[in-house]
């Protein structure tokens, strides 16, 4: 796979995704943020699917 040729070509689909998975997309980042300072690592797919069940609904 190539290099993209400019940093915005990255964001393109997130930017161009209907509002509900650009909310969970956002919802997502900001667990994986928090969790970045803990010292003992748990699973996160839990709270993910958490996440993605909420929007569903």
């Amino acid at each position: 796979m190539l290099p993209p040729e400019n940093i915005e070509d990255l964001y393109e689909p997130i930017n161009n995704a209907p509002l509900e998975v650009r909310q969970i997309i956002d919802k997502v980042l900001k667990l994986e943020k928090s969790r970045l300072d803990r010292k003992r690592k748990s699973h996160i797919n839990e709270d993910i699917l958490e996440i993605v069940k909420e929007s569903v609904q």
